[in-house]
């Protein structure tokens, strides 16, 4: 199995100071984090797009180049690329100049997006938001397949026999697509025979299991092989139990009530929190053993090729980022890459 991280580069109050870095600090920060990521022997490291105030990652093809030139062998990818919003000609392009200076290291990994901030932003109607999806994936893909292209759309100008260059190192540059909780998107990305994403950050693991399968089960019924899965959380790792938790919970909750208070959810709790820390909870917070069973505990549910973890939600200060960098890649990545290969993954 494959392991890495992604951030969104949100830089909110540290909790209990109430202290926000200076956002060069924080970028900076966040080199470090994937330099160590990379060094560690992580596989993947992630940057979604997002258009708030708390967050400094609105240009992750700029901040995955600073990564490119820091880093060696990891790879470098979106979590997530708002495609609804953007173009896909400038997104292949991007992505193509990226993965020639990282020496074929990039992915894209296009999404909806959980915030439409975006929406409004670049000139674009909500009412939208599904159809921008579906025309711009199609047109992305047919970018990734053909150096010219002839391609004609409801959302944006037509293309007329035009070349889109440069043309990534990889051929294929590989593309996963971002879900959440939809069904349909779940079918979509089997349909096209692409590897999935799928995000859990709630309720409970196992609920999520029917939308592995539909992946699966439209993927085989277009006639693809079987397409890769990854499983993406938030999560937290420190030297033990509770310091994992204390650590953790007042980035969380600071993060998780600010958006509750936008679409009308409770505050959390510290028992909330630790209940979803534990084994079928949603949240990856724990000692690195407690990481490991939990991983493999979700691999029973899904067979998954790839796990990622956002390890930053909300700020927590930058030295135990680091640690947390340190264990997953020293003991949490071995112990679940050694279980795993005694495992036949599905589609294997």
């Amino acid at each position: 199995m494959e392991l890495g991280i992604y951030s969104f580069v949100e830089n909110t109050p540290l909790a209990g100071s109430g202290e926000t870095r200076d956002p060069q600090q924080r970028l900076r920060d966040l080199l470090e984090e994937a330099e160590l990521a990379d060094q560690a022997g992580l596989d993947v490291f992630g940057i979604g797009e997002h258009h708030r105030p708390e967050y400094l990652a609105s240009a992750p093809p700029v901040i995955l180049a600073a990564l490119a030139e820091r880093t060696r062998n990891i790879r470098l990818t979106s979590a997530v690329t708002v495609l609804g919003s953007d173009d896909p000609v400038r997104v292949m392009q991007q992505f193509a100049t990226l993965d020639q200076l990282s020496g074929g290291r990039v992915e894209i990994m296009p999404g909806r997006g959980s915030f439409v901030e975006s929406f409004p932003l670049f000139g674009y109607e909500l009412e939208d938001y599904e159809e921008l999806f579906a025309e711009k994936l199609e047109l992305l893909l047919k970018l990734r397949k053909s150096e010219r292209i002839t391609w004609s759309g409801k959302h944006r100008a037509p293309i007329d026999n035009r070349g889109v260059y440069p043309r990534p190192l990889q051929d294929p540059i590989p593309v996963w697509i971002a879900v959440g909780g939809t069904p349909k998107s779940a079918i979509r990305t089997g349909s096209h025979g692409l590897p999935m994403a799928l995000a859990i950050i709630g309720g409970y693991p196992e609920q999520f299991v029917p939308m592995a399968e539909l992946h699966r089960r439209s993927a085989l019924e277009a006639g693809h092989p079987q397409p890769a899965l990854s499983i993406n959380s938030h999560g937290f790792i420190a030297d033990d139990s509770q310091q994992a938790r204390d650590e953790a919970f007042p980035a969380f909750a600071l993060t998780m009530d600010r958006i509750g208070r936008e679409r009308g959810w409770p505050p959390m709790s510290r028992e909330q929190f630790d209940a979803s820390c534990t084994l079928r909870g949603a949240n990856v917070v724990g000692s690195p053993q407690e990481v490991i069973d939990k991983i493999l505990y979700q691999h029973e549910l899904f067979g998954h090729h790839r796990f990622l973890l956002q390890l930053t939600v909300g700020s927590i200060p930058h030295k135990k980022v680091l640690r947390a960098i340190e264990l997953l890649g020293s003991e949490v990545a071995p112990a679940v890459r050694r279980e795993t290969a005694k495992i036949p993954q599905s589609g294997e």
